[in-house]
């Protein structure tokens, strides 16, 4: 099980306030290179941050940040409809998905299963609420049907597990080496702090 100090908590949950207000679509104060966050940001925050408040937190930011962009950023408001509300549960998923995970965690290979597991279950349920949400309920769509669903999910959905895949990349290698420099140094270690 992965224990963290309150101390380090505060520390990443920064780091992903940050991630996201640097990421978060195309608001005033993003960096346009970067792809997007967000997924990556609510499963982390679930893996890392023992209580439920930053869920809360991180979704209001996330609303704070594409109502900021919309009115005073100049984005489009296409994705802000009545299926935005769908986001809550895609973003939930992502941050349940990321706690399972954590009560698994140990630092060895046999975590990855776990880890697999739980990311590939995340990045599913999500991308079924978030796109499937928008499709069926936005009112951007004449006429819905499963198939052309299907057809997006199949064009858009490996361009959102991309870019989950660069964060958590950059975070799991992060992890690694700051688990690995806390064994050296306390070598009867067997928690993160």
């Amino acid at each position: 099980m992965l224990t963290l100090s309150i101390r380090s908590q505060f520390g990443i949950g920064l780091a992903l306030v940050l991630l996201m207000i640097m990421t978060r679509g195309y608001h005033f104060s993003s960096v346009h290179n970067l792809p997007g966050a967000s997924w990556a940001i609510f499963f982390l925050a679930g893996v890392y941050l023992r209580s439920a408040w930053p869920l809360l937190g991180f979704f209001a930011l996330t609303w704070l940040l594409d109502y900021a962009g919309y009115t005073w950023g100049g984005t489009s408001g296409f994705c802000l409809t009545p299926a935005y509300i769908f986001l809550l549960p895609a973003y939930a998923s992502l941050w349940l998905a990321g706690r399972w995970y954590a009560n698994r965690h140990q630092f060895a290979w046999r975590t990855f299963m776990p880890l697999s597991f739980s990311i590939m279950a995340g990045l599913t349920v999500c991308e079924l609420f978030s796109s499937g949400g928008f499709y069926f309920f936005s009112g951007r769509f004449e006429e819905t049907t499963l198939f052309e669903f299907s057809e997006r999910l199949i064009r858009f959905f490996p361009m959102y597990i991309e870019s989950f895949v660069f964060y958590a990349g950059i975070a799991i290698v992060t992890h690694a080496a700051f688990e690995l420099i806390n064994q050296q140094s306390n070598p009867r270690s067997g928690t993160t702090g």
